[in-house]
């Protein structure tokens, strides 16, 4: 009976040795020492910045690692929604992914929508001091601790300028007055749009072109790159673009935190470098598109015209304010209105 016992008790003590050993090397599942990456963003188009920036990643994971690091990059292939991309980043079905605050709001992370919020930021300039200085630095904090480490930001991406464009120009405010607006219709988005006039319409993007052409929405906003690739500025109610400049987008660069504490300290130094040559990558593809698209969209027979923001500026305040405190981060705001000043 003894003797038995010795055998069954070490069989358990070998079978959770092998499961520890199974999940100590999961990031490394041929035993040679290589690991691969699954990196994705929602964006199907080829010359989206998006896909600029995973494939800089990848350039220099894979060189820098001596290809030790292997990095597979997928654009829309595993996700065209970003609610996709967040699931399988926490499913571990993705290591690294490009989401918009919005959508990591649906983790429980209420603070992350702040960066939601029209006119936080009043200019590129200002966005990147906060994003990449101590702003950025306590969001990261929040959705590392939040997410108990299933979410690790190695970075800000921005998605451009988002701006106006639709069936009239707008010249002032009052124009709002009645415009269906493609945009979000719940939240701080929704609720400024709702105090200029406008009605926020829920149209999905794949269906918003259609939905411009034949007059089941009047307009919608978004970024140059964004709009102008899907020809959006050549329907009937896509025609004039008026720049209000109301959102300075930030996109979460993130990584699976619990699979990034696995890799080896040359490995994750490999990582976060390649990750920050990709920020700068997206960043300078952004802002070089966002020139070469409003030219295409003039070209093309689209009208554009520049606007008063401080009227918009003050109705987003109040808002802003309220908003703040509504998710707890009212110290993350005055941080970024102090950086303006």
């Amino acid at each position: 009976m003894n003797k038995f016992k010795s055998v069954f008790i070490g069989a358990i003590i070998l079978g959770i040795m092998v499961l520890a050993g199974c999940n100590t090397h999961q990031v490394d599942a041929d035993g040679d020492g290589k690991i691969k990456i699954i990196a994705a963003h929602n964006q199907t188009s080829p010359d989206n910045p998006y896909q600029t920036g995973l494939l800089k990643f990848k350039e220099v994971a894979e060189k820098e690692s001596n290809g030790t690091i292997e990095v597979e990059v997928h654009a829309g292939t595993i996700g065209t929604e970003e609610s996709q991309l967040v699931e399988k980043l926490q499913l571990g079905a993705a290591d690294v992914i490009v989401v918009s605050p919005g959508f990591m709001t649906q983790t429980g992370i209420k603070e992350v929508d702040l960066f939601s919020a029209p006119y936080l930021f009043n200019s590129y300039d200002h966005w990147l001091q906060a994003v990449d200085g101590e702003v950025g630095n306590k969001m990261e904090e929040i959705i590392n601790e939040k997410s108990n480490n299933s979410f690790k930001v190695l970075g800000y991406w921005t998605a451009g300028v988002r701006h106006y464009y639709g069936k009239k120009p707008i010249e002032s405010v009052d124009d709002f007055q009645g415009v269906s607006l493609r945009t979000q219709t719940s939240g701080v988005v929704s609720d400024f749009w709702t105090s200029t006039g406008a009605i926020p319409s829920s149209i999905s993007w794949g269906e918003l072109y259609q939905g411009l052409q034949q007059d089941v929405v009047d307009s919608s906003e978004n970024a140059y790159p964004f709009f102008v690739q899907q020809a959006h500025h050549t329907t009937s109610n896509g025609k004039y673009i008026t720049e209000t400049a109301h959102d300075y987008t930030t996109r979460f660069f993130l990584i699976n935190g619990e699979k990034f504490d696995q890799y080896s300290e040359e490995q994750q130094e490999v990582i976060l470098k390649a990750a920050k040559e990709s920020i700068k990558a997206e960043r300078e593809s952004t802002l070089l598109q966002d020139e070469e698209y409003k030219k295409k969209a003039i070209d093309e027979g689209a009208i554009v015209n520049e606007i008063d923001r401080q009227p918009f500026i003050e109705i987003a305040r109040p808002i802003l304010n309220d908003f703040a405190k509504e998710i707890d981060v009212e110290d993350l705001l005055k941080d970024i209105y102090e950086l303006d000043k």
